[in-house]
């Protein structure tokens, strides 16, 4: 595809919605010291209990949090996404299969000791794992879902100011989309996708400008990926909020999904031989993030 070949730095800007606001006659605060100040946020408290870069969302930030999931899995259930609450634990072959390392060395991934179970860092893992090994017709794609779901991610590698307070943090919560489709049908589903998170963080009123990722970003499974990233105030800069990617057959071919393509109406011969579907995936709303 027409990716920028290179270095997140070679990534094009498609888009950018909206301007960042200007503070007149005072500096803008951080999240972190809003949210402390306000007793909205509490991560010495979750330190003591848990560990570093663990919250305690408290008050109004608690409300907000789940204000924002249910209205993000509310925009996605009305473009046709079918809603589901995924396990947070899955085995490892699905996380592997779905182009995740749990063992390598530095992984983003938690295992469970004695177990082949990991914990997910996105719901997009679960929802993948649920139609493996299946054979769909093709009248009953494409298939949306949207899934909500912890994730637990070790940042390993995360450091400075890029991770203050909730921006990198090792839990939180997220409404995944995730698509099943044939080949046909992936590119145009790729832009519904970014259409629809686009529609949420401008309703939102959210700063922000439309990534398309060069290839040294993109990740082992996928083909195409944007990223949005919005301008935050406080830490002065633009931040990653949400990305959609296309993985076209990587996982497919892995998970074993395939579907039968439909017959052509007067065909007498025998099926059409399977095929593997594409699969895509797009944030809809990670938590702590917008």
């Amino acid at each position: 595809p027409d990716v920028p070949i290179g270095g997140e730095e070679c990534s094009n800007t498609l888009e950018t919605v909206g301007a960042q606001r200007s503070f007149e006659g005072f500096e803008a605060r951080d999240h972190l010291d809003l949210g402390e100040s306000l007793d909205l946020i509490d991560f010495e408290a979750a330190a003591a209990v848990t560990g570093s870069k663990f919250y305690y969302l408290r008050n109004e930030a608690a409300l907000l949090e789940l204000a924002l999931i249910n209205y993000s899995m509310g925009k996605a259930v009305a473009r046709g996404y079918t809603p589901m609450i995924t396990p947070d634990l899955v085995r490892t072959e699905v996380l592997e299969k779905c182009g995740f390392q749990p063992r390598a060395e530095n992984t983003q991934n938690y295992g469970v000791s004695n177990s082949d179970l990991c914990l997910t860092g996105t719901a997009e893992i679960p929802l993948g794992g649920s139609v493996m090994n299946s054979l769909l017709e093709e009248s009953t794609l494409p298939r949306k879902l949207a899934g909500f779901g912890r994730c637990f991610r070790t940042e390993a590698g995360a450091a400075g100011q890029a991770s203050k307070g909730l921006y990198r943090v090792h839990q939180f919560s997220k409404v995944e989309m995730f698509v099943v489709c044939t080949p046909e049908q992936s590119e145009a589903l790729l832009q519904e996708l970014i259409d629809i998170e686009k529609e949420m963080f401008e309703e939102l009123g959210l700063h922000f400008k439309v990534l398309d990722m060069a290839s040294h970003d993109l990740g082992a499974p996928a083909y195409r990926k944007f990223d949005v990233e919005a301008w935050m105030p406080g830490m002065g800069r633009y931040g990653e909020i949400s990305s959609a990617s296309n993985c076209t057959d990587y996982q497919a071919r892995r998970l074993n999904i395939r579907y039968r393509p439909s017959a052509n109406p007067g065909d007498k011969k025998k099926k059409a031989k399977s095929a593997f579907v594409h699969t895509l995936n797009a944030t809809a709303c990670a938590g702590p993030r917008p």
